[in-house]
């Protein structure tokens, strides 16, 4: 068996190779300080089972989740957690394997027995006892593999027929989830200029006429930027205005 520990603290890290070494001698121990760096592991090395840290900075445990979520045949998950008996009574009416830190060896035992797949409906129990935040990644699963970008560096989303495609200053990538999807969790960042357009209000940097009349939004990075319509025409000088 595979295991990859992933959790932003090494003496945490440590801890969790040391139960295990007891618990099951004979298992590969990999270990990942961070979220993207376990979504790397997780293509290169093919672990079966992910004990994953929640709360850890930038990409959190359940967006990793989230991300592997889209893999054909994803590893099995434990989360490893600091919430409060309270919150854990919740977790426990859904099929998720957990540990509570400090993590004991019986309880680490237990979980080993128990753990499956993370589904988005538990995915989203587990985002309810959170903070709301918007992913840090997104990600798409192609024939190379799992992919991710992260949002800081996407420019645009523009809805192409069945598909969306995320573009960055030197890469794409298509997405499953439509742009309504990604303005509804990513408004904040995103303006939308047209409606199979949102930019970057980040890397927004002007606006551009086309010999035939029509506006384009500059963004760095991009060398034509997608269409502005007459729609939301005014919305996008307010914000260049006002920024």
């Amino acid at each position: 068996m595979k295991i990859l520990l992933v959790d932003d603290e090494a003496l945490a890290r440590e801890r969790l190779s040391r139960l295990l070494g007891r618990l099951q001698p004979d298992t590969e121990c990999l270990e990942a300080a961070s979220g993207p760096e376990a979504l790397a592991m997780v293509e290169s090395h093919s672990p079966d089972l992910l004990l994953l840290d929640i709360r850890m900075p930038g990409m959190d445990g359940i967006e990793v989740a989230s991300h592997l979520d889209t893999l054909e045949s994803p590893p099995a998950i434990i989360f490893c957690t600091a919430y409060d008996e309270y919150a854990l009574q919740a977790l426990q009416h859904q099929a998720v394997a957990y540990l509570l830190k400090p993590v004991r060896e019986a309880e680490l035992a237990r979980a080993l027995s128990g753990a499956g797949r993370v589904n988005r409906v538990q995915l989203a129990s587990l985002r309810e006892g959170e903070p709301a935040s918007a992913r840090t990644h997104i990600s798409s699963q192609s024939h190379r593999g799992l992919e991710t970008m992260p949002v800081d560096e996407v420019r645009c989303f523009l809805a192409q027929q069945k598909y969306v495609v995320a573009h960055g200053p030197d890469r794409e990538m298509l997405l499953q989830e439509s742009l309504k999807e990604l303005e509804r969790e990513f408004g904040d960042l995103f303006l939308r200029v047209h409606r199979n357009a949102l930019v970057s209000s980040r890397h927004l940097r002007g606006l551009q006429r086309d010999e035939q009349g029509g506006w384009h939004a500059e963004l760095d990075g991009l060398e034509e930027g997608p269409a502005v319509s007459r729609r939301h025409l005014a919305e996008v000088k307010q914000h260049l205005l006002v920024r």
